[in-house]
């Protein structure tokens, strides 16, 4: 099995940082025995996402992989091409590539590196990598490159010079959009956060504590305002707001929101389990509940 092969199943986008690497990797395995296909983990300021991979990987059988995403400003193309191919090819084709530009605050604030024209620089990077060498041993098929987009413009970037898109913080409605801009046959692999609970209250004060670290971001900000929500709405947290981007409620709720994104043109939908208890604490229920071989 290629990391395309099982992509229709859902799969989970989650942070691992927290966890210790005997707790990520117990984690990677009950997500593994649930029959969810892939494990979507992002690079931060946490561990270096291809070390972990590599390590959950090695502690997996036929769950795949995939960085949601891979900064990169943070590597040159050629360690890039060199890191997918080798997680690639050791972990039996279980890995996808997901690349972004991120944000500014993180690239040019935290790090000082020039974020001018980070579509320019996205498409001079995947020119890059296709352009350096790698010796080593190769993957029996080409690992698969996805782009974090949420605009038109490197949306159309991720179908022309990459294998598909990676939205996040998206709705059903972008994702019909993306998929008409992306053409039928390219990747759209769509994250959606959830929270089980029918606690109307609880459950968008857990969207609102997990949507606070990206609102001030203008690469979400503008995709949202995009859509037809309102400044005053995105800062206000809204409950239209809310209700769009996470998608809460019983099972039957959750499964039709996930299937919403699917009869929408996704290719494959990661969900993001959001607790009541607290942002740090994984919803083991939710997890269960979901799985696909619930």
């Amino acid at each position: 099995m290629t990391a395309l092969d099982n992509l229709s199943t859902p799969g989970i986008w989650y942070f691992t940082d927290q966890m210790s690497a005997g707790e990520a990797a117990e984690f990677a395995g009950e997500v593994e025995s649930l029959g969810y296909s892939t494990l979507w983990t992002p690079d931060t300021i946490g561990r270096d996402p291809f070390a972990h991979i590599a390590w959950l990987a090695s502690q997996t059988t036929s769950l795949t992989f995939a960085t949601g995403i891979a900064n990169i400003f943070h590597r040159h193309a050629g360690p890039m091409k060199q890191v997918a191919n080798t997680i690639g090819e050791q972990s039996g084709g279980r890995f996808i590539l997901g690349l972004g530009v991120s944000h500014g605050p993180m690239v040019a604030g935290l790090r000082g590196l020039d974020y001018s024209k980070p579509l320019t620089q996205m498409r001079e990077y995947l020119a890059a990598m296709e352009a350096q060498p790698f010796r080593g041993q190769t993957p029996v098929d080409p690992v698969p490159v996805v782009l974090a987009a949420l605009g038109p413009k490197m949306i159309e970037l991720a179908g022309t010079a990459a294998d598909g898109a990676h939205p996040y913080w998206t709705t059903p409605e972008h994702t019909a959009q993306a998929r008409e801009i992306l053409g039928p046959d390219s990747l759209l692999c769509v994250e959606q956060k959830v929270c089980l609970s029918t606690d109307a209250d609880a459950a968008r004060e857990a969207a609102r504590t997990a949507i606070a670290i990206y609102a001030d971001l203008p690469n979400y900000r503008n995709n949202w305002k995009r859509l037809g929500f309102t400044e005053d709405e995105i800062q206000q947290r809204d409950n239209r707001f809310i209700d769009a981007v996470v998608v809460w409620g019983d099972e039957d709720r959750i499964r039709r929101g996930v299937q919403d994104h699917y009869d929408a043109g996704a290719t494959h939908v990661c969900i993001q389990p959001l607790s009541t208890d607290g942002a740090n604490t994984l919803d083991r229920n939710a997890l269960r509940a979901l799985a696909p071989s619930a």
